[in-house]
């Protein structure tokens, strides 16, 4: 195997029924662009216990178990073992911003509309932090796909 193929998971806390079929389905689009290069597909993932986070680690880990050349790249936002990212909320984009510039070939951003009580923007708009994530992927010229959940 040549060297891995990374990809960044961005995504929402909470995901319908649907929003977790589209993280496999996209997940394992990518498995197969990354045997074909005989390469190992990297999940990359911000350790969130809940939403796309937990998706793609239970499903990168599945894949493992099940032979599958995949490995499951996590990075906890407060309890990194590398990393300091201050507290929160600041740690979160910190951390995104993080796992961004370790690069990658592709990132999948999964967002739903946010649902913070702390956020004062009027309307309904997409998450900030899986938004966030993905714009940091943009700049760094890291290939992403946007799945808008909130508009379906």
């Amino acid at each position: 195997m040549t060297e891995d193929y990374r990809l960044l998971v961005t995504g929402t806390r909470r995901l319908h029924e649907a929003g977790r079929k589209l993280v496999r389905e996209r997940l394992a689009v990518h498995l197969e662009l990354a045997k074909k290069a005989g390469q190992r597909l990297v999940v990359v993932q911000g350790e969130c216990i809940s939403g796309a986070d937990q998706e793609a680690r239970a499903w990168g880990w599945l894949m493992k178990r099940a032979g599958e050349p995949v490995e499951v790249e996590s990075h906890h936002p407060t309890k990194h073992p590398t990393q300091d990212f201050g507290k929160w909320p600041e740690c979160g984009p910190r951390r995104n911003k993080y796992m961004v510039g370790l690069g990658a070939v592709a990132c999948e951003a999964f967002i739903d509309s946010c649902n913070s009580p702390r956020c004062r923007q009027p309307g309904i708009h997409p998450s900030h932090g899986a938004s966030g994530c993905a714009d940091l992927a943009e700049a760094a010229k890291i290939p992403t796909v946007r799945s808008d959940l909130w508009k379906t």
